[in-house]
């Protein structure tokens, strides 16, 4: 698959994330990713990805609300939806499930992820969840 429209991109991105096919995705970032702020291994990048997805919010789904695309930059307004079995984000798990937003931002380069940057609203999950 080629990678040349970003927001198809996207969509084949978070496609592989809500399917829990993590091999597959772990193909569509750099050796090196900046994940908010901080140089990290594509390794460590996945391992993250797999606690989230398979540990701490195994039925967490991401459903796009918005992207915009500036060259190989993208944005996008998520709502995130799960059950956390496991403390997540700070996020400690109560039985209840959540519905928050997400704003992330992307720096896409040959078709891959170089540079990402995410906003969780925790703060509103762990209310749902204490409520």
């Amino acid at each position: 698959m080629t990678h040349d429209d970003p927001r198809e991109f996207y969509r084949h991105y978070l496609g592989l994330l809500n399917d829990r096919r993590l091999d597959e995705l772990g193909e569509l970032f750099h050796d090196t990713v900046t994940l908010n702020g901080r140089p990290i291994s594509r390794d460590d990048v996945m391992a993250a990805m797999r606690y989230t997805a398979t540990e701490a919010v195994p039925d967490l789904v991401w459903t796009v609300q918005d992207v915009v695309v500036e060259g190989d930059r993208l944005a996008a307004r998520l709502i995130d939806t799960g059950t956390p079995v496991k403390e997540w984000l700070g996020i400690r798990p109560t039985g209840g499930s959540f519905e928050i937003d997400e704003t992330a931002f992307y720096r896409v380069r040959d078709g891959r992820i170089e540079d990402m940057w995410f906003v969780v609203d925790t703060r509103t999950a762990q209310r749902q969840l204490d409520s």
